[in-house]
């Protein structure tokens, strides 16, 4: 990797650097998409539909405009609305929780594992068991991080009950369960193409994936204003179309992604050595998986000193996330929690602390973090 100077400031993330590693590639691709004159949906669309379907191992992939549109779609082609329950977790970008209204569904929050900070099974089972009102609809466990949830329990629970498992994949691109890449074990899979995720578009973007034709019908209806035809809607939909632009990117960028996700793990393997012995927790890996490592994250009471001194050391670094959703104002009094409560989840939110790591971080940046970790405990 490249030397860094000892004075620059260590980025938490940087999507830039993702950009410049494939510059010709990625120019030669937006030129073609600007010389062609399609820029919303069309072959270039098709194309990375096509490709990135074949990644995961599902036969269908539908484009959309965001993460966020991914899980809406996916709730809506599955039929879960108004009056239905989608059981989630509150660690996660809010993001994953405003999909689940806007889909006209209400969401449960279900506490998550202290290791692995994604859904805890035996939570779900008694968030299951406890539900006064509403009709369970679905099972949407987060892959936080890009270590992957507990997916078999989660879908022996979900099909015991005749739910749906629609997964959030929106920090797990090329994550491994049991053999299986994320997005392809539930129902559907959903994507963000988010810039600083591990395969990220040059602005917003995102996909659901599956192996049922009837919901990938669905899925492009609904993005496209419900259109079976042009003009004609067979169904209430929405506007959620995936730019040309944005496609033609992430065709070139899938080609890296792998690449990139075995250097991360690199990084990870190095940060796990350097920080060996520390009073600190560092990532899990739950065993059986592939983490892809979109963050690296430690945990500590002393979490906000030790930002602050790694900043003072030119380090940046990042809190995903530091208000669970149930905490913030837009969400306080009006959530549903399982009956144990989301003890873990406010604990973990109040220590944890993401590190720098991105494919083109260079090792040295990774020993100036370490070193910076080390001389705070000193």
């Amino acid at each position: 990797m490249s030397s860094i100077n000892s004075f620059a400031v260590i980025a938490q993330t940087d999507p830039r650097a993702g950009y410049l590693a494939q510059r010709a590639d990625i120019d030669a691709a937006i030129t073609r998409v600007l010389e062609g004159g399609s820029y919303i949906l069309g072959g270039e669309v098709e194309a990375f539909e096509a490709a990135f379907a074949q990644f995961i191992g599902v036969p269908y992939a539908v484009g959309c405009a965001s993460g966020t549109d991914a899980i809406e779609l996916a709730l809506r082609a599955a039929n879960v609305g108004a009056g239905d329950l989608v059981f989630t977790v509150s660690h996660t970008a809010v993001a994953t929780v405003a999909a689940i209204e806007r889909a006209g569904a209400g969401a449960v929050l279900v506490d998550v594992e202290p290791g692995t900070y994604t859904m805890a099974p035996d939570e779900l089972a008694r968030a299951l068991k406890a539900v006064a009102s509403g009709r369970p609809a679905a099972v949407l466990p987060v892959h936080i991080y890009g270590q992957p949830a507990d997916l078999s329990p989660l879908a022996e629970i979900a099909r015991a009950r005749g739910l749906q498992l629609i997964e959030d994949c929106a920090q797990s691109h090329g994550a491994v369960y049991h053999g299986r890449l994320t997005g392809s074990f539930g129902d559907i899979g959903c994507f963000s193409f988010y810039p600083t995720k591990n395969l990220g578009a040059l602005g917003d973007g995102g996909m659901v994936v599956t192996k049922d034709p009837a919901l990938a019908a669905a899925l492009r209806e609904i993005r496209e204003y419900g259109w079976r035809e042009r003009y004609v809607s067979a169904r209430p939909g929405t506007n959620s179309r995936l730019d040309a632009m944005q496609a033609a990117v992430l065709r070139v960028k899938l080609a890296a992604l792998t690449a990139g996700n075995a250097r991360r793990r690199a990084i990870a393997e190095r940060y796990d050595a350097g920080l060996a012995g520390l009073p600190l927790a560092l990532p899990a890996r739950r065993p059986g998986t592939g983490h892809v490592f979109h963050q690296y994250v430690i945990r500590l009471a002393e979490r906000d000193a030790l930002r602050a001194s790694l900043r003072e050391a030119g380090i940046g670094t990042g809190i995903h996330y530091p208000v669970p959703v149930h905490c913030q104002p837009a969400y306080i009094g009006r959530l549903v929690s399982g009956p144990s409560g989301l003890g873990i989840t406010e604990r973990a939110a109040s220590q944890i602390l993401s590190l720098p790591i991105y494919p083109q971080l260079p090792d040295e940046a990774v020993d100036r973090v370490i070193a910076g970790i080390r001389t705070f405990f000193r």
